[in-house]
C-alpha cells in the first residue's frame, strides 16, 4: 500500500458534490482547500480530469483520512476512479504529487489524474474547465 498520504480531490469527491458524502464522510478527519500546479482540469461525462500540463492549476481539496479507514477508502476511491496500477485500460493513475495548502504549506497527496491515453485525447480534443475550479464549470457554461 506505501505510505499513507491525504487525498486531493477537485471533482464529485468535493465537499457538495455527489460523492463526497458516499466515500468521504465517516472517513476522513481533515478536509482543506488545496491548488495542484502544473495541471489542467478537462470536462469529463459528469466528472473532470487532471491532465498534467505545465502552466496550469487545479483547485480543491486535501482530504486527510482517519487512520482505520484509509486501507479501505483507499481501495474504494481506486475502484471509483477506474484506477487500476498497470491496466492501460484504466481512466485515471493515482499519482504522488506535491500539493499547496490555503496556508502556503506543500503537502504530499494522492491525486487521481488522467491515465495517458486518456490524457492525450483530452490535450487534443477537450474542453479545458477555465480556471481550473470544477465548481466553476455551471459560470463557464453560461458564458458560452
Amino acid at each position: 500500500m506505501g505510505e499513507a498520504l491525504p487525498f486531493f480531490v477537485y471533482g464529485t469527491l468535493r465537499p457538495g458534490e455527489r460523492n463526497h458524502d458516499l466515500f468521504l464522510r465517516g472517513s476522513a478527519c481533515h478536509e482543506e482547500s488545496g491548488v495542484l500546479s502544473g495541471a489542467v482540469l478537462y470536462e469529463g461525462p459528469g466528472y473532470p480530469y487532471a491532465v498534467e500540463q505545465a502552466g496550469g492549476t487545479v483547485h480543491g481539496e486535501i482530504v486527510t483520512a482517519l487512520p482505520e479507514a484509509y486501507p479501505e477508502l483507499l481501495a474504494a476511491l481506486d475502484r471509483l476512479e477506474e484506477c487500476v496500477p498497470g491496466d492501460p485500460r484504466g481512466l485515471y493513475e493515482r499519482l504522488d504529487r506535491e500539493v499547496t495548502a490555503a496556508d502556503g504549506r506543500t503537502v504530499r497527496a494522492w491525486v487521481y489524474v488522467a491515465a495517458p491515453p486518456v490524457a492525450a485525447r483530452l490535450r487534443a480534443h477537450g474542453r479545458a474547465i477555465e480556471g481550473g475550479d470544477w465548481l466553476d464549470r455551471d459560470r463557464d457554461r453560461r458564458r458560452d
